[in-house]
């Protein structure tokens, strides 16, 4: 940065914005307040450049990455930092808008902020919709809990095999009760189930119809190469991670995921404890849940060999060691006492490490 910049720290908010202000020279920040409305913060930003070159970083919140599209079309480049990573005091007992504002533009200015990737609009709207898909998935196991209770408290337990199946469906449409609310009851939860399934099922032909085309079509075919990992999950690790080569070695993947253990080390004594989750935990679920394949033996067969048919070499040859180094891997830790769950964790970290090196291997020039 030159001598001459200004810093600003934004602490946005609903209906206001509280700015830190750092000018060349200065030590204590200024702070001003203004309406959380564009015709304010640019102006704000244009009495400031005046003086010289500006600047900016907020903390990434509800408020997503409109503010900071708004300030790249000024010419003012603003970085989204994560909020999780801003040191704290563990002192400090009083928060404030002002307070946190002055705090970040002096974190900003010493270079202690950790930035964000900022997607693009159409990375953004492909991302909504994956969530929007995992919001609908969670209702749906709800609505299926509630359906199943219902049931249930009145006697109607199902013997006939496993759950959800069409022999299953056939039992609950055929469940009739005899007193009217009751029956009304189970009726209308029954009804939003299937809406709820109807919903996930047309969110889910949007996601495949996206898969399918540029830009998705090269990247997705190279994850469905990995065991565990089709078409939804390969798009919702795209979506989320979006540029695998921002992580300059597997293990800053591992650590954005979240997937590496906690550690409290001092002189002599070293501790590990659980899992950080501080990364993004969608992802981290899509490879936990895809980890779990991987206690069983390797084989290329069915359906993962068509999926493989016509991927690049590259990632044929990661996700078939994938599967033969994961497997045995799992084995070891069984072995050694640890529980399934904290074994197919441990396979998670490690398959983490195979897709970052599958998809950042140089992509063959056509012809």
């Amino acid at each position: 940065m030159r001598e001459d910049t200004t810093y600003v720290a934004l602490d946005d908010s609903k209906r206001k914005i509280v700015a830190g202000i750092l000018r060349p020279g200065a030590m204590d920040p200024e702070v001003r307040e203004i309406a959380n409305d564009p015709g304010e913060v640019g102006r704000l930003f244009r009495r400031l450049r005046r003086d010289g070159p500006v600047v900016a970083c907020y903390e990434a919140g509800v408020s997503g990455y409109a503010l900071h599209r708004q300030l790249t079309q000024l010419e003012v480049p603003c970085q989204v930092v994560a909020p999780s990573l801003t040191p704290r005091r563990p002192g400090e007992r009083i928060k404030t808008d002002s307070r946190d504002a002055k705090k970040l533009v002096r974190l900003f200015r010493a270079g202690e902020l950790t930035p964000v990737h900022v997607p693009d609009e159409a990375e953004e709207g492909v991302r909504d919709l994956v969530r929007c898909r995992e919001a609908v998935r969670r209702e749906v196991i709800r609505w299926r809990h509630r359906v199943l209770k219902l049931l249930f408290r009145h006697g109607r337990g199902y013997v006939g095999g496993k759950n959800w199946t069409q022999a299953h469906w056939r039992w609950i449409r055929s469940q009739r009760f005899d007193q009217a609310p009751l029956q009304r009851a189970f009726e209308a939860t029954l009804f939003a189930l299937e809406q709820a399934m109807a919903r996930q099922a047309e969110l889910e032909r949007e996601l495949a119809a996206l898969a399918a085309d540029a830009p998705y079509r090269e990247p997705v075919g190279r994850l469905r190469c990995f065991r565990g990992i089709d078409t939804l999950s390969a798009m919702v690790l795209l979506a989320e991670i979006v540029d695998f080569r921002r992580f300059g070695r597997a293990r800053e993947f591992m650590a954005y995921l979240g997937a590496v253990p906690s550690e409290y080390s001092s002189g002599d004594a070293h501790r590990r404890g659980a899992l950080t989750k501080a990364g993004n935990q969608h992802a981290r679920r899509i490879l936990i849940e895809a980890a779990w394949h991987y206690r069983h033996r390797p084989a290329l067969v069915g359906r993962l060999r068509r999926r493989s048919e016509g991927q690049p070499p590259e990632a044929r040859h990661h996700a078939w060691r994938a599967q033969q180094r994961l497997h045995r891997r799992y084995r070891h830790l069984l072995r050694q006492g640890k529980r399934p769950p904290v074994a197919v964790v441990a396979v998670a970290r490690e398959l983490a490490g195979f897709i970052w090196a599958a998809m950042t291997a140089p992509v063959p020039a056509a012809g």
